[in-house]
């Protein structure tokens, strides 16, 4: 559990133009203190949509997390799916049409009620450790400790599912591994457009590992077997940057969902693929409650 006395809280009411911005993006951007007291603030008129800020021991840093729910349902003790961003994406611009869908979907009965949360795992992270800055362990030992003072999440506020577009895509992934490794494997993983990089030179570019054999040491491509049995679901446009990768891994995982349709590396496909997300990952609930 992180110490409390580390919480930082803010009243700061996010600007239209903030929120307009994600909106039209869907803010899931691609590869292109002291005060025990929060306060958290809806995001512009999404009153389902709760923005506060918390002091990441990992990070070395405060950062921004994002809670999204259904409309119309009690929030207490609602389980909670991972939405990790994308590269130069954040917390804050993850909402986009998620609150929506998501409200559509459970006031259909498609699905049980859940939330999302998204949390700042850094620009250019690739959601893993550097010098300083340590998304990955933020995840899996801060978020926990989070979701539970907040009543939120499981037992001991674990996410039931991840899920994550671009570099998030890549991050759940990790997540996803790291998990099972942890002898606490989530119930579901859902990607959209993963950064799935078939090579060295190209992933070097990006300036997102020090070298190849950190980059090979973690790569989801290289360690398909380490996800074990769980419940994939994967989207991906045909004309996508990342679709030679995303079709490697989709033939080695096997996924439950593989979706390869029309579609670029743009928040135009991510409207298509992101409610299907939403869906999946319900259905997935609702099968381990059954």
């Amino acid at each position: 559990m992180p110490d409390k006395r580390r919480l930082v809280s803010r009243r700061t009411v996010l600007t239209s133009g903030v929120v307009g911005a994600a909106a039209v993006g869907l803010g899931l951007s691609g590869d292109t203190g002291t005060n025990t007291e929060r306060h958290a603030v809806p995001l512009a008129d999404q009153t389902n949509v709760l923005v506060e800020q918390v002091y990441s021991q990992a990070r070395e840093r405060p950062v921004n997390i994002v809670t999204m729910f259904p409309k119309g349902v009690e929030r207490q003790g609602l389980p909670v799916c991972l939405m990790l961003h994308g590269r130069f994406g954040d917390a804050r611009k993850s909402a986009g049409g998620l609150p929506t869908w998501l409200t559509d979907s459970v006031a259909s009965r498609r699905i049980p009620p859940y939330a999302f949360l998204a949390v700042d795992g850094g620009a250019n992270s690739y959601w893993h450790r550097w010098p300083g800055d340590d998304p990955m362990s933020m995840l899996l030992d801060e978020v926990p400790g989070w979701l539970a003072e907040r009543e939120l999440g499981g037992s001991d506020g674990q996410p039931f599912a991840v899920s994550g577009i671009s570099m998030g895509g890549f991050g759940a992934l990790v997540y996803t591994r790291r998990r099972r490794e942890h002898g606490n494997p989530v119930k579901a993983t859902a990607v959209v457009s993963p950064a799935l990089i078939t090579n060295w030179p190209e992933m070097n570019k990006r300036r997102a590992f020090a070298n190849e054999a950190a980059w090979a040491a973690i790569d989801p491509l290289r360690h398909v077997r380490s996800l074990g049995s769980v419940p994939l679901g994967v989207w991906c446009g045909t004309e996508d940057r990342f679709i030679t990768g995303t079709r490697r891994f989709i033939a080695a995982a096997h996924p439950e969902v593989a979706s390869t349709s029309p579609g670029g590396h743009n928040s135009r496909y991510y409207r298509k693929a992101l409610p299907e997300l939403v869906d999946f990952v319900g259905r997935k609930l609702a099968t381990n409650r059954s």
